[in-house]
């Protein structure tokens, strides 16, 4: 189920504010129309819905993780059942960026966001990631020779801000091609060196992880040997059972030239091949010199699949009267269950005739979104997988001619 919680507003943006390029002179000219968002149309209102997180983070010796019996060790994989609220602002207008040489001024249009991720994996609900940011739409150009591309730039408050570049790379028909993704760490720029893990067997109880003991979990089906071997497990658990009639992929990465091996995406160097990558807080990268020990857990590369995916689904609505309150809704269930569906308002306007009541089709925007990040410390670099299914937060309203 989406979550029903209330929204509560935290980015204010005023009324009349839009972005455009300074006028000059005395005449008064309009601005120009905003430039186009491409597929980041859809990003619009509040999106919600659960996923799952893992992370390898250090741990040490001063300040360890406590686990019964103690364990000594240099890491801990960190399990999230995660909660997801992303909120998007009004588009900014037209954003120039002044060309040189050859090049002539471009104007972007871009779309602000605010990410919110609790862990409910235990209640009560614990915060553990908050991410403004911003996506572009940017036009094609001749210097450099590129085609429309998209960027996320995205502030994270552990110390990193990421500039994520990349393109709409497919609208397909039907749903989309989920494949695997690899948690397991490898030796510092040598991806062929994997360094498996005990905590990434899910039966094993005696391994520095949280949750440790992961047989709850496995009995009630919530964290599987499968999702720890392939997070987008998830994602095919949400999807194999919906009808999707489009899907629109977006491929970014901080360092476009080389994906992540691995997944989620694919190993060939994305449009555009350079530009984008990670900064970091000094206490992440910690001391580099020779002989020193490194980073603490600095932030390498952030590599990820957004899929904007167009559902549809049957809604059985009742008998309504005009004037009367909307009634919520919930959509029809196959016979297995979606776990993450959005909600419906129905409703009549007065001086309409009344509504018999039948099962009506209507179709919604559904966004699900698989990203790694590598954290290196230690000699290795450790996979921060992250994926999630999101639904309209609001009940969506089903059109009048429709009833």
């Amino acid at each position: 189920m989406a979550n029903q919680n209330a929204l509560e507003p935290v980015l204010f943006v005023p009324g009349e504010f839009t972005l455009h390029g300074v006028r000059h002179g005395t005449a008064a000219a309009a601005p120009a129309a905003a430039p186009p968002l491409g597929p980041l149309a859809a990003f619009v209102g509040n999106f919600t819905g659960q996923g799952f997180n893992t992370i390898f983070r250090p741990d040490n010796p001063v300040t360890p993780t406590a686990f019964t019996p103690p364990i000594a060790s240099d890491n801990v994989l960190e399990l999230n059942l995660t909660q997801e609220t992303l909120s998007f602002s009004k588009p900014l207008g037209s954003v120039p960026n002044r060309g040189s040489n050859a090049q002539g001024n471009i104007f972007l249009n871009g779309v602000p966001y605010l990410q919110t991720i609790n862990d409910v994996t235990t209640l009560p609900a614990t915060g553990i990631h908050f991410e403004p940011g911003i996506w572009l739409n940017i036009p094609a150009t001749t210097q450099p020779a590129e085609p429309v591309t998209l960027a996320r730039m995205a502030s994270i408050p552990h110390g990193t801000t990421i500039e994520a570049q990349g393109t709409l790379v497919a609208t397909v028909k039907g749903g989309p091609v989920l494949n695997p993704v690899s948690i397991t760490p490898f030796v510092i720029g040598d991806p062929t060196k994997l360094v498996t893990f005990p905590s990434q067997t899910a039966s094993d109880a005696t391994t520095p992880r949280i949750p440790q003991d992961l047989s709850p979990f496995i009995a009630e089906g919530t964290i599987t040997q499968a999702m720890l071997t392939d997070p987008n497990t998830v994602l095919r658990n949400q999807v194999a059972n919906q009808t999707i009639t489009q899907t629109e992929v977006i491929f970014i990465s901080t360092n476009p030239a080389a994906p992540l091996p691995g997944g989620p995406l694919p190993a060939a160097p994305l449009t555009p091949n350079f530009g984008g990558g990670t900064d970091n807080v000094a206490f992440l990268l910690g001391d580099q010199s020779s002989g020193t020990p490194g980073p603490n857990a600095q932030s390498f590369q952030m590599d990820a699949i957004f899929w904007i995916e167009t559902v549809e689904y049957e809604v059985l609505v009742p008998p309504l009267h005009p004037g009367a309150h909307p009634v919520i809704l919930e959509p029809v269930q196959p016979s297995v269950p979606v776990p993450l569906v959005p909600r419906f308002s129905a409703s009549i306007p007065a001086h309409h005739k009344p509504f018999p009541g039948r099962a009506v089709t209507i179709s919604t925007t559904q966004i699900q979104y698989s990203q790694k990040v590598l954290l290196n410390f230690h000699g290795l670099s450790w996979p921060h997988a992250s994926v999630a299914s999101l639904v309209p937060a609001d009940p969506i309203v089903i059109p009048v001619d429709l009833l």
